[in-house]
């Protein structure tokens, strides 16, 4: 064993490092600059799409195209119930309501028929997540919503390089926003992206993101904004980690595959959303405890005592005591999934020994739980 295996850590290295000087030594090291502006070219080139603005988070970036889709207070967003806090803290920020739907048990992604049932006079958007890096249905999602006027906000802070029956993530609905959190599938230590083909958004967003400072020589504000800009280095960071995307993507594929490989034979356990199209920024598990005759927390036991991290599938919002409050939608597949699930280590840097040690000792696992 030679040192602790994460889940999903960074995957940086020379390539970056350059970037990163050149950044430095051009003298632009404010949340201005070429490589911002490089950056959003390219990452909006990439997503298909014709504008990008970047920011210090994915959670602002939500927040902003939520502001600029018009949604406050009075109002309610429909946001799954799995997912990782930052989709309903942004409906917050707003003033309007997060009401949690249910998701579809195979993917873990929003169901849009629970979706199209929630659907009333005060539902000011619908943000689905594409978990763990798989689109969510979009194919019925625009239609819901385009058919009732209703923005649609992807929460693609996941599924950057994956697609859906050939476009991009990061192209859905009237905004999308992806994350370059220190996990995500590429990273700018912290930062993410909002995009959208609608320039009148983007202009707001970016207008938000600024205080809302007006375009005069002194300062002037006529509304409340938010300094939500993305720094030129961590740009920098972020272009060079574009270019490696690709081969990133390629390297959680084959963890991917080595998963299914040694959970093929096991009854009761399933490889959650399984789709050819998805970055497989994490790999998990779901296991049938009544079959596989283990469960999911006595695998993640067996790793952590090998120093081998971990995780349960997203704990549902509508559980979290902060949400506890909050309406919901429900059929009890997200809360089986939380209790059933195990998300185990996807990161790109892993290395071949690394993959090794993690599968064997999952066969160890197996063998003895047999």
């Amino acid at each position: 064993m030679t040192g602790r295996i994460l889940l999903s850590a960074p995957d940086v290295g020379e390539l970056e490092e350059a970037y990163v000087v050149e950044a430095l030594r051009s003298g632009w090291v404010a949340p201005a600059g070429p490589a911002v502006d490089a950056f959003e070219r390219e990452v909006a080139a990439r997503a298909g799409v014709a504008h990008a603005v970047a920011v210090s988070s994915g959670t602002a970036g939500l927040h902003l195209a939520l502001l600029a889709s018009g949604v406050g207070p009075g109002q309610v967003v429909l946001v799954p119930t799995l997912t990782f806090a930052a989709t309903a803290n942004a409906v917050a920020y707003t003033g309007a309501e997060p009401v949690f739907v249910d998701c579809d048990p195979e993917t873990g992604n929003i169901d849009p028929s629970l979706v199209e049932s929630a659907l009333d006079g005060k539902v000011g958007a619908v943000m689905p997540v594409d978990l763990f890096g798989a689109c969510a249905d979009y194919s019925l999602l625009e239609p819901l919503c385009a058919d009732r006027g209703i923005p649609l906000i992807e929460d693609a802070a996941e599924s950057l390089g994956s697609t859906l029956e050939g476009r991009p993530a990061g192209s859905f609905g009237r905004a999308a926003v992806v994350s370059f959190n220190g996990n995500k599938i590429m990273t700018t230590s912290g930062g993410g992206m909002l995009l959208t083909d609608d320039a009148a958004l983007a202009s707001r967003c970016r207008h938000l993101s600024t205080q809302a400072r007006e375009p005069v020589p002194h300062y002037e504000h006529r509304e409340i904004g938010y300094n939500y800009r993305l720094s030129n280095i961590l740009a920098a960071l972020g272009r060079a980690q574009l270019s490696r995307l690709d081969e990133m993507i390629a390297r959680r594929r084959v963890l991917r595959e080595a998963y299914a490989k040694v959970f093929a034979s096991t009854d009761g356990v399933s490889l959650l959303g399984v789709d050819d199209g998805a970055n497989c920024w994490l790999t998990s598990i779901v296991v049938a405890s009544d079959r596989a005759g283990w469960q999911a927390a006595d695998l993640a036991g067996h790793l952590a005592a090998a120093d081998i991290e971990t995780r349960p599938i997203f704990k549902p919002m509508h559980l979290q005591p902060v949400f506890a409050d909050a309406r919901a939608v429900l059929t009890g597949a997200a809360q089986r999934l939380f209790g059933e699930g195990l998300t185990l280590p996807s990161g790109s840097v892993l290395t071949d020994a690394d993959t090794q040690r993690i599968i064997d000792c999952i066969t160890d696992f197996l063998e003895k739980n047999r």
